[in-house]
């Protein structure tokens, strides 16, 4: 049997998708790239937001029409399908089985009834298959959240917060390392929380204690870290620890104290700032990343202009930013949605211009400074080799640094490049010397 997997979503549903093909592979299932050679193909869906569930079902409409084709099977598993099961079997009668989250500790059980052929109930316990760069991984270390937030539908597709055991995900680290896994991104809806439904306490910083002492890692990066739950033992532990690397990925999401409270975030803009200055006086170099949502209901011009001026406070390293939309099922469904959509596009147009002019000055003062990359892909056309410093993750939002080396590079490789220039998000480079 040969089996399609497309994954939609975020790196949290990839590691999910990861899980699913250790699961496939320990049962000797062969995988396909062909559409019209799968037996059988598997959907791994988002429905977090309006354009990710779109996506999602325009996959699977695109997929129906292979199904006629070849009569293929159809199954579709993930957020879409948690939150909206039973009116997609209505919808979508093409599709031979939907899974929900809370079905995958089944999921051996009912791909062996959807796909005729026996597959071990281990999803989860087997040997995960990394889905893309041999030496990059996503270590998820909790799922679900209780934050929350009033505009997010994640509380009621992923659950509640649940953490997972610490031993377990220290030897699943251990064997990524020894599969030529060089860096680990830690992630989870909400990373700094960690533990403290486990453990009865944050234990983020137990944690990294133990995956930096693990041979063959070298960077370790944590994203989605919620300003209120950066304590000092957390980052005393990131100073101490010369594998985590100085990346603090912090969704703030308005600089607007209003704002922010009728949006259900916890702490203040003063809260934010004071831990962004405590991060500075203990990092050099440090990269902030954070998120904000434009056009939230009520939101006025002048709450706009504060947030852009904290933005211009913080000057923050890299910021993403979206419009807001309504989701089912939030808090924030039913209240007014009162700002004009063309003023969103606006606001969005005018934040997004700012933080470029930002971090254009932010990223000159890294011309003329030596960086040790990670070398990740090579262009045959331009002939240049592009890397990541510590200063971009992995999810292609962060930019990149592109030079050119007379030697041969093995992908993979870290190497030292000195900064000649800025182009837009990227840094141009020369090639200075191996690792």
């Amino acid at each position: 049997m040969k089996i399609g997997i497309i994954s939609l979503g975020c790196c949290k549903n990839l590691v999910d998708t990861e899980n699913l093909l250790g699961l496939l592979k320990e049962n000797n299932i062969d995988f396909t790239t062909s559409y019209d050679d799968a037996d059988a193909i598997i959907i791994n869906t988002c429905g977090f937001i309006e354009q990710a569930k779109q996506e999602a079902i325009d996959t699977i409409l695109e997929i129906a029409d292979v199904k006629a084709r070849t009569n293929c099977k159809i199954i579709v598993m993930g957020c879409l399908a948690q939150r909206y099961k039973d009116e997609l079997i209505k919808e979508m009668p093409e599709v031979d089985r939907f899974i929900k989250i809370d079905e995958y500790k089944d999921l051996g059980n009912i791909l062996s009834e959807v796909l005729n052929v026996k597959i071990n109930n281990t999803y989860g316990k087997s040997t995960r298959m990394l889905s893309d760069k041999p030496w990059m991984a996503y270590l998820k270390i909790a799922d679900g959240c209780d934050n929350r937030c009033a505009y997010c539908a994640i509380p009621n597709i992923r659950g509640p917060y649940r953490s997972f055991e610490m031993e377990g995900l220290i030897e699943e680290a251990k064997r990524l390392a020894l599969n030529g896994v060089k860096e680990l991104n830690l992630i989870a809806q909400d990373t700094t929380r960690y533990g403290i439904d486990l453990y009865h306490e944050r234990s983020l910083y137990k944690l990294l204690l133990a995956l930096n002492d693990i041979e063959g890692l070298r960077w370790i990066r944590i994203l989605y870290m919620y300003p209120d739950e950066i304590d000092d033992i957390l980052l005393h532990t990131m100073q101490k620890c010369e594998k985590v690397l100085p990346y603090f990925d912090i969704p703030s999401q308005h600089g607007n104290d209003r704002m922010l409270k009728i949006m259900n975030r916890r702490g203040s803009v003063k809260l934010i700032k004071e831990r962004v200055a405590k991060i500075r006086s203990m990092f050099d170099p440090c990269v902030l990343r954070t998120t904000m949502i434009v056009g939230f209901p009520s939101e006025t011009k002048e709450e706009f202009e504060d947030c852009l001026d904290f933005i211009r406070d913080i000057k923050w390293d890299r910021l993403g930013a979206f419009t807001y939309s309504k989701e089912e099922d939030t808090p924030s469904y039913d209240m007014i949605d009162d700002v004009d959509p063309q003023e969103k596009d606006r606001r969005l147009n005018e934040m997004m211009e700012l933080q470029t002019s930002l971090q254009n000055d932010i990223n000159e003062h890294l011309v003329g400074q030596t960086l040790e990359v990670l070398v990740e892909k090579y262009d045959g056309f331009t002939k240049m080799y592009h890397a990541r410093s510590i200063y971009s993750a992995p999810d292609g939002v962060d930019g990149e640094v592109l030079f050119r080396c007379d030697e041969d590079i093995n992908l993979g490789d870290f190497v030292f490049v000195k900064v000649n220039k800025v182009r837009k998000h990227d840094l141009i480079a020369s090639y200075v010397r191996r690792n």
